[in-house]
């Protein structure tokens, strides 16, 4: 085990990840499972479920989104923000129970009447790593169409950590332990990010 770097996906200062050399491929069938999590997480946001889909994560959850510049080619490594750097947000499960709070009040400014959303997740990419968690690298475009005419894209890629559970009451097979989201935007034309990516 390695120390993670300040950007690392789920990082927080001193924890341990996987290096890359010590991740390995996974079979078909874990695939499948993990393509089908994310399609069901998709779907629980889709149906505003979120009071079920925040179970979905673990209780040291990071959920950011970096923010990202427009930089030359052989700058381009620097293009994303580090996880000491900004980020269009940077929560805990602490922060993530308050959004849900919000979404599901009826009072969210943003949200109230709440948007229509359509989730696609695509390019599952899966690997294990050295402590069993995955590592999951995945595509992802989500439309919102908010009152009459208002219509917004927040398109990108996601790495998540997950860790295998035994199945419970809600019948997922992980956790999300950590949730780094990078959109391709480096400026946001949507007036809010008040959907869950």
């Amino acid at each position: 085990m390695t120390t993670a770097r300040p950007d690392a996906p789920g990082h927080r200062p001193g924890a341990p990840i996987a290096s890359h050399a010590s991740r390995r491929p996974v079979d078909v069938a874990t695939q499948h499972q993990v393509e089908q999590f994310l399609f069901a997480e998709a779907q629980l946001l889709d149906e505003h479920r979120y009071d079920e889909w925040i179970t979905l994560f673990s209780e040291d959850v990071r959920y950011w989104a970096p923010t990202r510049r427009t930089l030359t080619h052989r700058e381009r490594d620097k293009e994303v923000a580090a996880g000491n750097e900004t980020a269009f947000f940077d929560d805990d499960i602490g922060f993530l129970r308050g959004r849900v709070r919000r979404l599901t009040s009826g009072v969210s400014l943003a949200e109230e009447p709440p948007s229509r959303t359509r989730r696609l997740i695509t390019n599952v990419r899966v690997t294990r790593n050295e402590d069993d968690s995955l590592g999951v690298a995945s595509n992802f475009s989500v439309y919102r169409s908010r009152l009459e005419r208002h219509q917004d894209w927040f398109i990108g890629e996601r790495f998540d950590v997950l860790r295998p559970v035994a199945e419970d009451s809600t019948g997922h097979p992980f956790l999300i332990a950590a949730r780094k989201i990078v959109l391709e935007q480096t400026t946001l034309l949507a007036p809010s990010i008040s959907v869950m990516l």
